[in-house]
């Protein structure tokens, strides 16, 4: 037990914070933005390029132009696969990172584990943790490297996907009148694209100006994704709704700006030391040729609790790996899952222990420091790391209406209610993220359907099936490419990402090298996969009685054997898995697949 912390009135404490917050609508207390809220769904940074429908074929199709399709796409350029089209509905590459300019927009996950294919594009991030604008330009980068361009369809919205068995061809429908044919579909459609909005009663009265924070209005507010003053703001009582990741980038611009800022909180999230820094052009010239396949084994290694000669990234990630591990190593205890378990509530203990105190050192105000002081584990909720949000509170414009876990009771035409007061605003700002845990086909926008006229979703209707997280039973030459049911790995999911992509390269290389029209899972594989990941499931720490609600947990809620299916990966770890898949596709057997 952790010196000088008293751990069970801090689980108590972590209990009772627990219980104002659950909501028995968990996800259903988000709305979906419809009617008056359409528009934020729309493209405000590109207007869709006239031009004809398609109804040509290509190799592969890729849906979605964010990271999955970027790595996917390079990896079959050099697998010697020339016929690849990426269709995106934003009108360039990035995906999230399309859609999220907002002011101070950055990565979480250190620049050389977080962006892809640096190596291949000769690429040297300017910081430690990149800003949004660079992110955009690498997606760029990769796409004009690999020649992704070529073919693709952007400003173009996927509409029906059907496998058509006497051709062996997809058949993809889109919004702009499109039918195409691809022998090969993988889908990166992923969550972070489609913003949801907090059900709070009155929301569709509010008659001030307000937005989406992925859909940032710099027309309104001045200022422009590079970090530019928000100048258009000095007058202004801007509300925003809202304190997680985006909310912790974005409210110390606002503060700087706003005649007046009140951040409505719900939950306060953690803050831990960001120590961003620019990388030294000399240092990066002595990594040698491989470097970065080994920083992503180093950090996934060490981030869960693995052992390595050093920390290369050195971040809030892997510090609490390494101290669980530690802890462990010096109590002279087996690894044994119960130790390690009782070794990460000590370290976590340790660490949150830290972040509150770094809330007392940083913010002037006493009452504004209780109230943004988290009170659940650190993996409950994304880990934020931040050197300015907790100071934007000292600024005498910015107010803190801490709900005690309530949220805001209702909107009105003029400004927005809380704690039984009323809070008048020129401008509400929405940080309430994207759709997490709903449905694929709802946050796609299309329901794939497979041999015989089955839908994905009626497939998953009881929960995920695949084999690998990758191929699905009745779904022919079909890719899915995500981090559940793989090596599920949170804190960098572009590595996901990217091993899934040289695994699908991989397979559609052998399937025309054997000459082969269909490469499927096997009805047995997949039941064989699922079954090795439950057998070897364990319960999740972020869905232990100490967490907060949040879209790590299902908000809290009980998830069932169908949200366990859709949201665990593989049993040992990410490291192992990662090995696992590297050896599986280079044996050259590809077992549990069919070539027909």
């Amino acid at each position: 037990m952790t010196t000088g912390i008293d751990a069970e009135a801090l689980r108590e404490k972590y209990r009772a914070e627990r219980d104002k917050r659950l909501r028995p609508d968990g996800n259903e207390q988000y709305i979906e933005p419809v009617g008056k809220f359409a528009h934020y769904l729309e493209d405000p940074y590109v207007a869709p390029t006239p031009r004809e429908p398609l109804s040509d074929e290509v190799t592969v199709a890729f849906i979605g132009g964010g990271f999955a399709g970027l790595v996917t796409g390079a990896r079959l350029k050099q697998a010697g696969i020339d016929s690849v089209r990426i269709i995106e509905k934003g009108g360039d590459f990035g995906g999230t990172w399309y859609w999220n300019r907002y002011p101070g927009a950055q990565c979480d996950t250190a620049a050389f584990v977080y962006l892809p294919l640096l190596e291949e594009t000769g690429h040297m991030p300017s910081e430690k943790y990149t800003h949004a604008p660079e992110i955009l330009d690498h997606c760029r980068r990769i796409a004009n490297h690999f020649d992704l361009y070529d073919d693709a369809c952007l400003s173009t919205e996927v509409t029906g996907l059907d496998w058509d068995d006497d051709a062996k061809r997809w058949i993809i429908r889109t919004n702009r009148s499109d039918e195409m044919r691809a022998r090969y579909v993988a889908m990166g459609t992923g969550p972070l694209h489609r913003p949801k909005l907090p059900g709070i009663a009155g929301i569709e009265c509010y008659e001030g100006h307000s937005f989406h924070t992925s859909r940032w209005d710099y027309e309104y507010t001045g200022g422009d994704p590079a970090g530019a003053p928000l100048d258009r703001l000095g007058d202004k009582r801007v509300g925003i709704i809202g304190t997680g990741a985006t909310a912790v980038q974005c409210i110390p611009h606002l503060a700087r700006s706003c005649g007046e800022l009140f951040v409505f909180q719900r939950t306060p999230s953690s803050i831990d030391v960001r120590n961003n820094h620019p990388i030294d052009p000399d240092w990066f010239e002595t990594l040698e040729p491989g470097w970065q396949a080994k920083w992503l084994m180093n950090f996934t290694t060490l981030q869960t609790g693995g052992f390595a000669d050093e920390d290369l990234v050195m971040d809030g990630w892997t510090d609490i790996g390494k101290r669980i591990r530690d802890k462990v190593m010096s109590s002279g205890k087996e690894f044994t899952r119960e130790n390690f378990i009782e070794a990460y509530e000590d370290s976590d203990d340790e660490k949150m222990t830290e972040i509150r105190a770094r809330v007392d050192a940083l913010v002037h105000d006493r009452e504004t420091a209780e109230a943004l002081k988290p009170w659940y584990r650190q993996l409950c909720k994304r880990p934020c790391f931040h050197d300015e949000y907790l100071d934007a509170y000292n600024e005498p414009g910015t107010h803190l209406i801490d709900t005690d876990g309530k949220g805001v009771e209702r909107i009105d035409a003029t400004g927005v209610w809380a704690n039984g007061e009323h809070y008048e605003l020129d401008c509400l700002i929405y940080a309430s993220g994207f759709e997490v845990g709903t449905e694929y086909a709802r946050r796609a926008g299309f329901d794939a359907v497979g041999r015989g006229g089955e839908k994905l979703s009626e497939h998953w209707a009881d929960g995920m099936q695949s084999l690998h997280g990758i191929h699905v039973h009745g779904f022919p030459n079909l890719f899915v490419v995500g981090p559940t049911q793989g090596a599920n790995l949170i804190s960098n999911i572009p590595h996901n990402l990217t091993e899934a992509g040289q695994t699908i390269a991989t397979i559609i290389a052998h399937t025309i090298d054997v000459g082969a029209s269909e490469v499927e899972v096997t009805e047995t594989a997949e039941q064989a996969w699922v079954e090795r990941l439950e057998a070897g499931a364990v319960a999740r720490m972020t869905n232990s009685p100490d967490c907060t609600p949040g879209y790590y947990n299902n908000e809290g809620q009980p998830t069932g054997r169908r949200g366990r299916l859709n949201s665990m990966g593989y049993p040992e770890g990410p490291v192992a898995y990662f090995q696992y898949i590297d050896a599986w596709r280079n044996s050259g057997d590809f077992e549990g697949l069919e070539f027909r």
